[in-house]
């Protein structure tokens, strides 16, 4: 219990909670050991097992290839996803007659107004999968990894729906 000068007039406190929990005393102890070195303290072995390298390239067969489905789509419209600073949805003409919906996080570089009427390269055989809650059926490709460089494109106009092989 609470001694008197601690105690609410009309009510009770409880126990105080911490606001940030404990890190177990061995998370502790690496990370304080983590933080203590630096590269020069370490042999050049260490320094560069600790470099991430990339992954190998995957050698693709054209059995596999040949499952991809790219198409020549052009953009319907183009609108900003709700709370997201990267995303912009669009809506593609892809020939069929009906359009199709793609969530693209390439609204960094682009904006939706500059996206409408372009024709771009879009991966029609994708899993649809809500993005933010919107279905997005499909992809588009651009250049780059964690920052879009670029839209892949074509050099000429071609009609929506058109395989790329």
């Amino acid at each position: 219990m609470w001694p008197k000068e601690f105690r609410w007039p009309g009510g009770t406190l409880t126990e105080p909670k911490p606001v940030f929990p404990r890190i177990e005393p061995e998370r502790q102890e690496a990370l304080k050991e983590m933080w203590s070195l630096s590269a020069h303290d370490l042999a050049p072995s260490v320094v560069a097992a600790a470099v991430p390298t990339p992954a190998p390239p995957v050698d693709v067969s054209i059995d596999d290839f040949v499952k991809i489905d790219l198409r020549a789509a052009k953009v319907l419209t183009a609108e900003r996803v709700p709370k997201a600073d990267k995303l912009l949805k669009l809506t593609l003409d892809v020939g069929t007659g009906e359009p199709r919906t793609v969530v693209s996080g390439i609204a960094p570089v682009y904006t939706a107004e500059a996206m409408v009427g372009r024709t771009v390269i879009y991966l029609s055989n994708l899993a649809p999968r809500k993005i933010r809650g919107v279905l997005s059926q499909g992809m588009i490709l651009a250049a780059g990894d964690a920052e879009v460089l670029g839209l892949s494109a074509l050099d000429r106009d071609v009609p929506p729906g058109t395989r790329i092989r």
